[in-house]
């Protein structure tokens, strides 16, 4: 396998000298079905967006241009003050947790077992989100993965920058002590800013996959060194047994 250079020594470590691994859920680990997208529209709805104006199209390709980056960051682009963009946010965050609630997310296929494999290996697993906390809340208890790894992160667990900043990553890093070097964390997300995120922090693997919002040509503009269909094959990766380059 080839890794690309998002090492920050210079030299790419390989797969199997990453000790910690930092995973985007939703798109990347969650499949939720287009949830943003639908609890985007209530949030829209409350700020007196008109379903099917130019003016919510141009609300919604942004959004979708943004996946990955926290939600509050987004509305504060698209509705300029603070007041409604927290507005926004908090319609966003509570449309979402009602359809989590209704049972419409899902492990990506494979993704529970690879993040179980990859303990396994004797590497630390922490699972991030642009998404507030409560709302990643929801999402683990949806999923009965409150336990499947020691540490999840949302952008108020470091210090409020989400992606494309690499605060999370870092935060991971230090939280867990499992690295003695950035060049020892993986990265791996369904978005640009999840590439980013993972070049800006000295990642010494950044990988995307394809179970998400962004396209291989994006990822790889975006830093990654590797793209698997899903996360699923990021443990022989890790492993040096094949998977994407």
């Amino acid at each position: 396998m080839t890794a690309h250079a998002t090492d920050t020594t210079g030299s790419a470590p390989d797969g199997r000298d990453i000790r910690l691994v930092v995973l985007d859920m939703a798109g990347t680990t969650v499949a939720d079905g287009g949830l943003v997208e639908r609890a985007f529209a209530a949030a829209a709805a409350e700020l007196g967006v008109e379903p099917g104006s130019a003016d919510h199209a141009d609300k919604l390709a942004y959004v979708r241009a943004t996946m990955g980056e926290s939600k509050i960051s987004v509305f504060r682009h698209l509705f300029g003050a603070e007041e409604p963009a927290r507005r926004a946010n908090a319609a966003f965050e509570k449309a979402y947790g009602e359809l989590v609630d209704g049972g419409l997310v899902a492990p990506v296929p494979g993704a529970r077992e690879a993040v179980e494999e990859m303990r396994a290996d004797g590497r630390t697993v922490v699972l991030t989100t642009g998404f507030a906390r409560v709302t990643q809340d929801a999402i683990l208890d949806a999923l009965g993965w409150r336990d499947l790894v020691p540490l999840t992160l949302c952008p108020a667990d470091a210090g409020g920058r989400g992606r494309p900043y690499p605060d999370m990553v870092l935060a991971a890093f230090l939280r867990t002590g499992a690295a003695d070097a950035v060049h020892q964390v993986a990265v791996v997300g369904d978005t640009s800013y999840d590439m980013l995120s993972g070049v800006r922090a000295g990642a010494g693997l950044v990988a995307g996959v394809l179970t998400g919002a962004h396209a291989e040509p994006d990822l790889r503009a975006a830093g990654a060194g590797h793209v698997l269909p899903s996360v699923a094959g990021l443990p022989a990766l890790l492993r040096g047994d094949g998977g994407g380059d």
